[in-house]
């Protein structure tokens, strides 16, 4: 079986939280770092972000990131109430894990490609920095968990 996400390529772990503010505190005392800043994800306009294969430029989020390792972070995410796959996680299933990420190169590409593996893009959109681009895709039925693809220019 040709590998389709390189475990070399393990990037983070992203949990749904309802007040970053307070979680984030918590994890800098557990692991005895400073807290991080909170940013926002950026505006539509850099982020056409697409969630269920429809525009959505009220899907907004708050983010926290925590370098654990070289590489690989756990990213904090507080969502707005507009519908998007971190609000509806959010209401599905509560505060906790909602995705693992993968750094990729070719995310035309590899969306395809985990399409024909039988994965279901859920949301996709650009950092806001306009520096880069996500998909979020559905694996739930397989490996029971939503995969997030990176791509970094």
């Amino acid at each position: 079986m040709a590998e389709l996400l390189k475990r070399t390529e393990f990037a983070q772990v992203g949990f749904i939280v309802r007040d970053i503010e307070e979680t984030k505190q918590k994890f800098a005392a557990l692991f005895g770092v400073e807290v991080p800043e909170t940013i926002g994800c950026g505006e539509y306009e850099v982020t056409q972000t697409e969630y269920k294969g429809e525009a959505a430029p009220e899907a907004k989020c708050l983010m926290a990131f925590f370098d654990l390792t070289p590489g690989v972070q756990l990213e904090l995410i507080q969502p707005n109430e507009a519908a998007s796959t971190w609000h509806d996680y959010l209401e599905e299933h509560g505060e906790g894990i909602h995705h693992i990420a993968f750094n990729v190169q070719g995310m035309k590409k590899t969306v395809i490609e985990c399409e024909k593996y039988g994965m279901k893009l859920m949301q996709k959109g650009e950092y806001g920095g306009g520096d880069g681009r996500y998909a979020y895709m559905d694996a739930g039925k397989d490996l029971k968990c939503i995969i997030e693809l990176l791509e970094n220019d």
